[in-house]
C-alpha cells in the first residue's frame, strides 16, 4: 500500500499491510457495498458495463505523485484501504485476488462476508517475490473460461479500466496476457462512475470533514495571512503561501481543526494567483513570482482537502481596490455560482446548472460568455473529478440525492482599463463543495463567506476621500443620522455604508427566496392525525360485557366504557366517543340526563380514517334518558365526566409522547473517565407532582446530559445530537445564573413535552425581610451581607463557568464535529427591551440566535432561520417601535417583539446589517399572516415583482418627499390675509386653539412678545364700543370680542407666517 501522499488511499500509521494487527477491513461496509456493486453490476450491465461478465481492477505501485485512480478509488471503497500492486478479478461467482502473502493474510476476513452478501468465493493467488505471476493468471483465465462457458458470446467479455495505462512489471504482464487471452475486452469505467456517484452516509459525513477543514484553513489561515502581508506591505512569493497553506492542512492543529492528522491530507498544492497571469484549471500550480496586490489587482486562492481520501474543494477571489468594471464581474459570478448550486436538484439533469449559470450571464452581461468556464464543476468524492459527472452544457444525466459536486465557476482572462499591466488582466474564480440532499442543497463550505463585503479590500484612502468629496458636491444635501461620522475627512457615514450592505442583501435574498419557493410548496401543516374510531375498543366481544343490573345506565371505570340500555340490550359505548354529557330536573321532578356523542363531520370533529372507509355508515348524535331518581343521575353524570377528563388527559399525554423523535440511549461514563458535574440546581419546567420541589445535579456522560434528583421519577436525559443550541448566562443584572439547551426535537420533562429545558441557580435571595427601622448605608452588618451576596454570586458563576469550558473540551473530540456544538453567551450590550410574548422582558443576541432565557415562556430564535426583519411604526415622534420576524418556512408564523424603545433602533439596525439579516422599515403594523398566504399561493408573481422590495420604502419616499416639501413652499399669492371682520364663530374657535396652543408652547416665546394686561384689554374695549355706539351688546359679545382682542395680541406680527409645528 502507498503511504498516504502518494495515492487516494491512507493508511492509519503508514506501515505496511500485515505488520501485526494494524489495519483491519470494515466487514459490515464490504458486504453492503459488494452487494450494491452486484446489484449495479447486474442492473445496467449492457448501458454502463458494456455488457461484461467479468471484470478486473489492477492497482498499480505506489508513487510520489499526487494522482486519482479508479483502481485505488474502488479498493478504498470496498476495502477501506489502497491496495498496489494488487489485481483483483470479480466474476458473477468467484472473487480472484492476485497479490504479495501480506496483503493475502490480510484480505482473508472477506471470504465469509462476500459468500454471504452475493454467494461469490474468494479465491486467493498468492505471488511470490520471484515470480513474474503469469501461471496464477493463466489460472485465474481458465476459471473464467469455465465459468462463462454457456453465454451466447464465442469468448467471454472482459471489462478492465481502459484509461488506465499499466504501471509497474505485474501489471505489464497482466496486460500482456490479459490482451493475448483472447477475450474481448471493454472499458467499465462508466459504470464504477456511475457507483462511486452516490455517497452513502460515511461517505457523506467525510467529504463534510474535509469540507470543515477546508473552510477553517482558508478562513484562520489564507485569508488572515493575506490580510496581514497586503496591510505591512510585506513581499511574499505565490509558493511561499501555498506552503505555509500545505502545512496548515496536513497539520489540522494550525488552523484549529481537531481531525487527526493521519486522516487528512491535500488534494492538490494550494493554489494562489494574482499580478495578470492566471490558470482556472485545478492542476494549476503556484509560481514562484510575489503576490501582487496593488490598486484594482485580484488574487486567486484555492484549497483542496481530504479526509479519509474523501476530497472537497474551496476556492474565492479577493478584490483589492476593485474597479466598476471588476465589481460588476464578481457580481455577476457569484449570482451565476449561486443559480448553478440551486439547479443542483434531484431528478434534474446535470446540464440545467450550467445552464443556469450561462443565462446569469447571458442576460446581465453577454459580451463576457466567451470568458466564462466550459462546465460548472464536476463530481467530486474519492476522485478529485469524477469522470462522467461533468457538470457542462451536454451532460444529460440526471442528479441524484446523495451526490457530492465542485461546483466551480470563474471568469477567465477578462481586461480593464488601467496603467499598469499586472492589472488589466484579471479572471475570477469560486468553487464549493455541494452535497445534493432529498429535500435541499447543502453548501458545505459555505461557512467561507464569499459576499462582496467578504472578498472586497479598500486600501486607496485618497480615491476613496476623492470619491466622497465629490459625491458631496453633488448638489444634493447628505442624510443626516445619528451613526454619521462626522469628520473633517469626509468619510462615509455608517448609515451610507449600512445602506450599501442591506441593498446586497436584498439582492440576495430575493435571490435565496425565489429558489426556495422554485422548489414548490411543503407538506403543509404538521398537526398529527385525529386518533381513529377504530382503536377505541371498549370490549372485544360480547362475552366481556358486565352483568346488567337493574336495566340502569353503568359506568365500567376498567374498561372505560358506559353502558346504556337501548330496547332492552346493554349497549357500550367507550368514553372517549362522548363529547358532553349533562342532566336537569323538571317541575314534576323527573331527571333528565343527556349525552352529546362526537359525530364525524360535525364542527370540531373531523372525519378519521374509519369514517372515510364508511361513508355510508350511521352515527348516533345524542341519547336521552328520564329517571325518577336524581342520586343516580348525579352519579352517573359525576363517573362519566371524571373517567372522560382521565381519559383524556392520558390520551393527550400519549399523543404527545408518540410525536416524540426517540432519542438514543444515554451512555453513562461509567469508567472511562469522571462525569462532570453541577449540583444544587434548579430546572425548568419544573415537574409535575404536589411534592416538595428540590434540586438537583447535572452530570456530562460520554452523549449527553443527564439531570435527577434524589427522587426515582424525576430525571432527564438531554442527548448531545438532540441539542439545537447551548446557552450560558451568568447573573449580572439578574437573580440566577443558568445554562439553557434548546433542542432540535422535543422531549419529555414530567408530563410536559418541551424543547427548552433550563438549569438554574438564584445567585441571591429574591425576598429580603425589611425591619422597621431604617437601614444606614455604614451599617458593617449592612456591608458585610452585601459582600457575602457578591462573593456568592461570583463563586456560582466561576462554578458555571468551569463547567462550560470542561464540556466544551468534551464536545471538541472528533466524534463531536458534525455536530458544532458550543456554548453561547448572550451579548448584552446588544440587549434591548421588547414585549415578545405578554410581559415586558430584555432580549439579548447571542453570536448565533436572539434570546431571553429568564421570563418564562423562553425566547430562542436561530438567526440562520430568519427570511427577513420587519421594523414597524417606525417615524418621527414614535417612543416605541416593533420588530416581526419573518422565518424561512413560511408556514410558520411571523414573531412579534412588540413596544421595543425607539432609543434601540440605531442599536438593532447595526447588529442586523452586521449579522446579514435583511431588515425594512414601515410605518404601519402589516398583516402577515394575509402576506405570507399570498406569496405562498402565487410565488412566481412575488418573485416577478422583486420579492419583498415591497417592502423598501425607500423607493418611494423621494416621491412623497418631494410633495411634502411642494406643498409646505406653495404660498397661494390671490388668498387675502385674514381682516378683523371675519365671522365670530370661526375666530372664537381659531382664538380658542390658539390659547390652548399657547399654554402649552409659553416657554418658547421670549419676553418682547407678551401682550397686553386684561385691565389695559378691558379699557380698551370699553372704548371702543362707546365709540361705535354698541353699549347695548350683550355681555356674551363682549366676552367673546375680549378673547379676540386678547388673542390677536399674542399672534405673530404677521399672518403670513406659517403656525411652528409641535414636536411632542
Amino acid at each position: 500500500m502507498t503511504d498516504h501522499r502518494g495515492a487516494n488511499g491512507q493508511h492509519p500509521n503508514g506501515t505496511a499491510p500485515g505488520s501485526g494487527n494494524t489495519y483491519s477491513i470494515n466487514l459490515d461496509n464490504f458486504s453492503k457495498r459488494l452487494k450494491a456493486m452486484y446489484s449495479h453490476w447486474n442492473e445496467h450491465n449492457a448501458e454502463l458495463w458494456g455488457s461484461s461478465c467479468v471484470f478486473a481492477v489492477a492497482t498499480p505501485p505506489p508513487s510520489e505523485d499526487l494522482r486519482y485512480l479508479k483502481s485505488s478509488a474502488l479498493d478504498i471503497w470496498l476495502l477501506g484501504y489502497e491496495f498496489p500492486e494488487t489485481i483483483i478479478v470479480f466474476t458473477k461467482k468467484q472473487i480472484h485476488f492476485l497479490c504479495s502473502q501480506k496483503k493475502a493474510s490480510l484480505l482473508e476476513v472477506v471470504k465469509k462476508s462476500a459468500k454471504e452478501a452475493v454467494g461469490a468465493d474468494v479465491v486467493m493467488h498468492v505471488k511470490a517475490k520471484s515470480d513474474d505471476g503469469v501461471a496464477l493468471m493463466d489460472a485465474i483465465f481458465k476459471s473464467i473460461n469455465v465459468q462463462c462457458k454457456g453465454s451466447e458470446n464465442d469468448s467471454p467479455i472482459f471489462g478492465c479500466i481502459a484509461r488506465e495505462a499499466p504501471e509497474g512489471k505485474l501489471l505489464e504482464t497482466w496486460a500482456e496476457q490479459l490482451k493475448s487471452s483472447g477475450f474481448q475486452l471493454t472499458d467499465v469505467t462508466n459504470g464504477l462512475s456511475d457507483l462511486f456517484a452516490v455517497k452513502d452516509k460515511e461517505e457523506v459525513m467525510n467529504v463534510k470533514k474535509a469540507a470543515y477543514l477546508s473552510y477553517n484553513v482558508m478562513n484562520n489561515i489564507v485569508i488572515p495571512k493575506l490580510e496581514s502581508v497586503i496591510d505591512e506591505e510585506k513581499k511574499i512569493t505565490h509558493a511561499a503561501l501555498m506552503d505555509e497553506t500545505e502545512k496548515a492542512i496536513v497539520n489540522p492543529q494550525l488552523a484549529k481543526v481537531k481531525l487527526k492528522p493521519e486522516n487528512v491530507d491535500i488534494c492538490y498544492p494550494p493554489i494562489f494567483q494574482s499580478g495578470g497571469e492566471f490558470d482556472l484549471r485545478p492542476s494549476a500550480a503556484s509560481n514562484d513570482e510575489n503576490l501582487y496586490y496593488d490598486s484594482a489587482s485580484v488574487i486567486l486562492c484555492a484549497v483542496g482537502t481530504r479526509y479519509n481520501s474523501y476530497c472537497s474543494n474551496l476556492a474565492r477571489t479577493i478584490l483589492i481596490d476593485a474597479t466598476p468594471l471588476q465589481n460588476k464581474a464578481y457580481g455577476v459570478l457569484l449570482k451565476a455560482h449561486e443559480a448553478a448550486i440551486g439547479a443542483l436538484k434531484p431528478g434534474r439533469k446535470f446540464s440545467a446548472a450550467f445552464q443556469a449559470a450561462f443565462s446569469i450571464v447571458e442576460k446581465e452581461a453577454p459580451d463576457w460568455i466567451p470568458n466564462l468556464t466550459k462546465s460548472a464543476g464536476t463530481g467530486i468524492g474519492l476522485e478529485f473529478r469524477e469522470s462522467g459527472l461533468n457538470l457542462n452544457g451536454k451532460n444529460d444525466r440526471l442528479v441524484k440525492a446523495g451526490m457530492v459536486f465542485n461546483v466551480s465557476l470563474g471568469f477567465q482572462n477578462l481586461q480593464c482599463e488601467s496603467k499598469k499591466p499586472k492589472s488589466s488582466n484579471f479572471s475570477l474564480l469560486l468553487a464549493d463543495t455541494v452535497i445534493v440532499g432529498e429535500q435541499n442543497t447543502e453548501v458545505v463550505t459555505g461557512k467561507c463567506s464569499k459576499a462582496v463585503k467578504d472578498v472586497a479590500y479598500s486600501f486607496n484612502e485618497d480615491e476613496e476621500e476623492e470619491m466622497t468629496v465629490r459625491a458631496e458636491t453633488n448638489g444634493l444635501e447628505p442624510f443626516m443620522s445619528k451613526t454619521v461620522l462626522r469628520s473633517d475627512n469626509h468619510e462615509t457615514s455608517k448609515e451610507e455604508l449600512r445602506r450599501q450592505h442591506q441593498a446586497e442583501l436584498a439582492r440576495q435574498k430575493n435571490e435565496e427566496t425565489a429558489r426556495r419557493l422554485a422548489g414548490g410548496p411543503g407538506n403543509g401543516d404538521n398537526r398529527s392525525a385525529a386518533k381513529a374510531s377504530t382503536d377505541l375498543i371498549a370490549y372485544k366481544n360480547v362475552n366481556d360485557l358486565p352483568p346488567p343490573r337493574d336495566f340502569m345506565i353503568q359506568v365500567d371505570q376498567k374498561n372505560e366504557a358506559v353502558l346504556l340500555p337501548i330496547y332492552g340490550s346493554m349497549v357500550p359505548f367507550h368514553v372517549a366517543t362522548i363529547r358532553t354529557v349533562s342532566s336537569q330536573q323538571d317541575t314534576n321532578r323527573n331527571c333528565f340526563i343527556r349525552i352529546i356523542f362526537n359525530v364525524p363531520g360535525t364542527p370540531f370533529s373531523p372525519h378519521d380514517s374509519n369514517s372515510l372507509k364508511n361513508q355510508g355508515a350511521l352515527y348516533l348524535k345524542e341519547v336521552s334518558f328520564r329517571s325518577k331518581d336524581p342520586r343516580h343521575i348525579s352519579e352517573v353524570v359525576q363517573q362519566i365526566k371524571t373517567l372522560r377528563r382521565h381519559v383524556v388527559a392520558r390520551e393527550s399525554e400519549k399523543a404527545e409522547r408518540a410525536t416524540l423523535v426517540t432519542q438514543e440511549k444515554l451512555q453513562l461514563a461509567g469508567n472511562r473517565f469522571k462525569p462532570i458535574r453541577l449540583s444544587d440546581l434548579w430546572i425548568r419546567p419544573v415537574f409535575g407532582g404536589r411534592g416538595r420541589k428540590i434540586p438537583g445535579t447535572l452530570e456530562a456522560h460520554a452523549n449527553g446530559f443527564r439531570y435527577s434528583t434524589t427522587r426515582a421519577d424525576e430525571r432527564v436525559d438531554i442527548m448531545f445530537g438532540n441539542i439545537k443550541h447551548a446557552f450560558f448566562q451568568p447573573a449580572e443584572k439578574e437573580m440566577i445564573t443558568l445554562h439553557h439547551f434548546h433542542l432540535h426535537n422535543h422531549i419529555m420533562v414530567g408530563n410536559k413535552k418541551t424543547k427548552d429545558v433550563q438549569f438554574y441557580v438564584e445567585v441571591m435571595d429574591v425576598v429580603q425581610t425589611l425591619g422597621g427601622a431604617k437601614r444606614s448605608a455604614y451599617d458593617p452588618d449592612e456591608i458585610e451581607e452585601e459582600q457575602r451576596e457578591r462573593d456568592r454570586k461570583n463563586k456560582i458563576n466561576m462554578d458555571f463557568q468551569s463547567f462550560v469550558n470542561r464540556v466544551n473540551d468534551l464536545w471538541g473530540q472528533p466524534q463531536f464535529n458534525g455536530l458544532d456544538l458550543e456554548f453561547d453567551q448572550p451579548l448584552r450590550e446588544l440587549g434591548f427591551h421588547g414585549v415578545p410574548y405578554k410581559a415586558s422582558a430584555f432580549i439579548v443576541p447571542t453570536s448565533s440566535c436572539l434570546v431571553e432565557l429568564v421570563e418564562n415562556p423562553f425566547l430562542v430564535v436561530t438567526l440562520s432561520e430568519i427570511e427577513i426583519v420587519n421594523l414597524e411604526r417606525v417615524g418621527l415622534g414614535q417612543k416605541n417601535f416593533d420588530m416581526t420576524i419573518v422565518f424561512k418556512d413560511f408556514k410558520k408564523d411571523v414573531l412579534r417583539i412588540d413596544s421595543i424603545p425607539s432609543t434601540a433602533l440605531d442599536g438593532i439596525k447595526e447588529w442586523l446589517d452586521t449579522t446579514d439579516i435583511k431588515y425594512y422599515e414601515s410605518r404601519l403594523n402589516l398583516n402577515w399572516r394575509q402576506i405570507l398566504k399570498t406569496i405562498t399561493d402565487d410565488p412566481q408573481s412575488f418573485i416577478e415583482n422583486g420579492g419583498w422590495e415591497f417592502l423598501n420604502l425607500e423607493a418611494s419616499d423621494p416621491e412623497s418627499e418631494d410633495e411634502e416639501e411642494s406643498d409646505q413652499g406653495y404660498d397661494p399669492s390671490d388668498v387675502e390675509p385674514e381682516s378683523e371682520s371675519e365671522d365670530d364663530d370661526s375666530d372664537s374657535a381659531s382664538l380658542v386653539e390658539s390659547e390652548d396652543e399657547e399654554e402649552e408652547e409659553s416657554e418658547e416665546y421670549s419676553e418682547e412678545e407678551k401682550g397686553k394686561t386684561w385691565e389695559e384689554l378691558e379699557r380698551e374695549a370699553s372704548n371702543a364700543d362707546r365709540e361705535k355706539g354698541n353699549e347695548s351688546d350683550s355681555e356674551e359679545d363682549r366676552k367673546r370680542r375680549k378673547m379676540k382682542a386678547f388673542g390677536k395680541s399674542r399672534a405673530p406680527p404677521s399672518s403670513s407666517i406659517p403656525k411652528r409645528s409641535k414636536l411632542r
